[in-house]
């Protein structure tokens, strides 16, 4: 609850101080929360200060600052606010690439999020190639019927789709729909 996540992050500052990872992890979780009650304007000032004290704690190459910057850049495409949120996208994918490679969940994920927002923004077919990406490594991590493979798929149906190419995209949509 959020009442709980506040008592968290009270006491996590009053005992390690402000300036302390476990403090940025409690920022970001009471951000979390409050992002999934849809309360955008009071989760985008600690999701702001997780990742500016994440950087400052942990360099610019940590999980932490990806996941960060993911969470932040989430919030704004639902803001609309997508020139904000396409930088951040793209510096949490590369971040992704650098600590793990490019065959890992959190690129795939990473992949999909970026393309989801060119979509959005009528980039067709960098959506579709990224969609293709993200969905060719979640297979090879997680094999055909895993719940993100049967996601990675139905978002390269949209993208597809958004192309005119529906009778791929129905192909996709329909693999979805057997995975699911």
């Amino acid at each position: 609850s959020e009442s709980a996540h506040r008592e968290a992050l009270a006491i996590r500052r009053k005992l390690l101080g402000e300036k302390h990872p476990d403090v940025a992890s409690s920022l970001n979780n009471l951000g979390a929360v409050l992002y999934a009650r849809g309360d955008y304007a009071a989760a985008e000032p600690l999701y702001r200060e997780a990742l500016a004290l994440r950087r400052e704690l942990l360099g610019d190459a940590h999980p932490d600052v990806a996941e960060a910057q993911n969470n932040l850049a989430e919030l704004l495409f639902d803001l609309g606010d997508y020139a904000a949120a396409e930088p951040l996208y793209r510096a949490a994918l590369a971040l992704n690439q650098q600590l793990y490679g490019d065959k890992h969940r959190r690129v795939a994920t990473a992949l999909n999020n970026l393309a989801g927002l060119l979509y959005t923004q009528g980039e067709y077919g960098e959506a579709v190639r990224l969609g293709r990406q993200a969905l060719a490594t979640a297979r090879e991590l997680l094999g055909d019927e895993h719940p993100d493979v049967a996601q990675s798929l139905n978002n390269l149906g949209f993208f597809l789709s958004a192309q005119g190419d529906y009778a791929e995209a129905e192909r996709q949509y329909r693999e979805a729909l057997a995975t699911y």
